[in-house]
């Protein structure tokens, strides 16, 4: 009987391991930035089963590239506190199973894209799976320009639920991806400030790691916060929501700055946890209140 109990445990720790391996909490920042992009892409109705399929296609494929960039990084999760538990270095899934199942999630994930949604969704989809495993991760051991580059597959789910509602590339596909660009770079860094000496045990060049006073670190912090301010209330200037949206999201913008400021006075890890929770905050707000808004504007 204890047998068959421990084998029980046994299946349910390597299942879950999988879950695990999709990074559910990227994921779920994935899922509502692809859903905000669906939305505001819609010139109709909204068009729900399209909307299910993109969601669906466009979960398989992060959790694909989550898992595979969890193979590509297997050495360094081992040597890091934070991420030492993960499958991976904690001995619950072989890496031969990782990469099975990363790259048929993947393949997956865009099959059901391009039959769902629509090809070009499935190829922005790929294009940021691409740049994620094949360009971010392999300089993140070799470059600080690693958090801008990784910045650009980081922007691309709202473009896949906007050419997915639309079909087509246009401004507003592009002012979403230049709001979610520079919210990464208060939002990571924080989290690399607060991790740096685990970032530096793993040989992961973040910024953090070769900047001990943090100048450049909260330079950039600071940098990329003020120009969001301005970036995040540009919907209003190309007719994707109106002049409320606008001073809301410049209130929300400001709000955001202050605690970078607030942050860089003291550099402490507590305070950039502070600003950490802010960014997580800070864009499922944005996206809510313009959603809201268009609504509001039919």
């Amino acid at each position: 009987m204890s047998e068959i109990r421990a084998e029980a445990v046994s299946t349910f720790d390597k299942s879950w391991a999988y879950v695990v391996l999709t990074k559910p909490d990227v994921t779920f920042l994935v899922v509502i930035t692809t859903v905000a992009g669906f939305y505001l892409g819609s010139a109709g109705p909204l068009d729900w089963p399209r909307l299910l399929n993109t969601l669906l296609g466009t979960m398989l494929v992060a959790g694909g590239a989550a898992s595979l960039n969890q193979y590509v990084e297997r050495e360094q999760d081992s040597r890091m506190r934070r991420t030492a538990s993960r499958p991976l270095p904690s001995g619950l899934l072989e890496p031969r199973e990782v990469l099975r199942f990363g790259v048929g999630t993947t393949i997956l994930g865009a099959l059901w894209l391009a039959l769902g949604a629509n090809v070009l969704a499935c190829l922005v989809a790929l294009l940021t799976s691409g740049l994620y495993l094949g360009v971010y991760t392999p300089l993140k051991t070799r470059t600080t320009l690693s958090t801008a580059v990784g910045a650009i597959p980081g922007a691309l789910p709202p473009v896949i639920g906007w050419v997915a509602a639309r079909g087509t590339l246009s401004a507003g596909a592009w002012v979403l991806f230049a709001i979610l660009f520079f919210w990464q770079f208060p939002h990571f860094m924080s989290i690399a400030w607060m991790y740096r000496q685990d970032y530096a045990r793993a040989g992961i060049r973040m910024l953090p790691v070769v900047d001990p006073k943090g100048d450049a670190t909260f330079r950039q912090i600071v940098c990329s916060s003020a120009i969001l301010v301005w970036v995040s209330a540009l919907p209003s200037l190309v007719g994707m929501a109106g002049v409320a949206y606008f001073f809301v999201a410049l209130a929300l913008g400001m709000i955001l700055l202050h605690i970078a400021l607030w942050a860089n006075r003291s550099r402490t890890n507590a305070r950039a946890k502070w600003l950490m929770h802010a960014t997580v905050a800070h864009i499922p707000l944005l996206l809510v209140w313009m959603i809201l808004n268009k609504l509001a504007m039919r």
